[in-house]
């Protein structure tokens, strides 16, 4: 763990976490512009800005979370720079496992050796590469593949791409509801209080509840996965 929180090693992640903050800035400035010249007000673009960070929220404890487990494994420097390019802790701490069984050891246990844990690092850097190549040049060929599926049907690239946001996320969850009782009744507590509040939001007009439905409805969805945990436990 003195390697893994090391001087050097925090000096040597900082410019990885500084690329991503500049793409966010470019993203931002991009998105800003794009949407004035799109005929955008300046209300409803601090709107989506605002509701963009809100909506962060939810998804971004999650991830916190994981990272105070990844510290506790790989240590600061390392758990810091991995979760700012990926931000899966489901990705991460397999990864990290992996890497250290080869060698004999396992996450937690006393004395691994600088070997093993630089497979670690190794096996957690290596196997998130490919989303990032995919990213880096598949994504401007995304806009010609979605035309080309919608056949240039303009009505149907709303549909389409809802279609693949559900499907993204199906797949996502069905992971969970499968792993357990709790992560079971998390996702059916979080799935209908995140429709109780979109229908008071939509219901009443209220922008507030709508900006704020993603991460209450996961909050939520987190209480009710423990709550069951604690009383009932798993059943399967």
């Amino acid at each position: 763990m003195d390697i893994a929180n090391s001087r050097w090693l925090w000096l040597s992640t900082v410019p990885v976490v500084m690329i991503v903050l500049l793409q966010a800035a470019i993203f931002l400035r991009r998105a800003w512009r794009d949407g004035k010249e799109m005929g955008l007000t300046e209300e409803k673009l601090k709107t989506g800005f605002k509701t963009g960070i809100i909506s962060a929220i939810g998804p971004s404890i999650a991830v916190l979370a994981g990272m105070l487990a990844l510290i506790a494994t790989v240590g600061g420097p390392v758990a810091w720079m991995r979760l700012t390019v990926i931000g899966s802790i489901a990705f991460e701490l397999p990864a990290a496992e992996l890497g250290l069984s080869q060698f004999g050891y396992s996450l937690g246990d006393e004395g691994i050796s600088e070997t093993a844990y630089a497979a670690a690092v190794w096996a957690m850097t290596l196997g998130g590469t490919g989303w990032l190549l995919v990213s880096a040049f598949g994504t401007r060929h995304m806009e010609t593949v979605r035309s080309k599926i919608s056949n240039g049907n303009e009505k149907l690239i709303p549909v389409i791409s809802a279609a693949a946001m559900l499907g993204a996320f199906a797949y996502f969850l069905s992971g969970e509801v499968a792993a357990g009782t709790p992560e079971t009744g998390a996702a059916a507590v979080g799935g209908l209080a995140m429709l109780a509040l979109l229908h008071v939001a939509d219901s009443r007009d209220i922008q507030w509840v709508r900006e704020w439905s993603l991460g209450a409805a996961m909050f939520v969805g987190l209480l009710a996965g423990v709550a069951v945990q604690v009383t009932v436990g798993s059943w399967w």
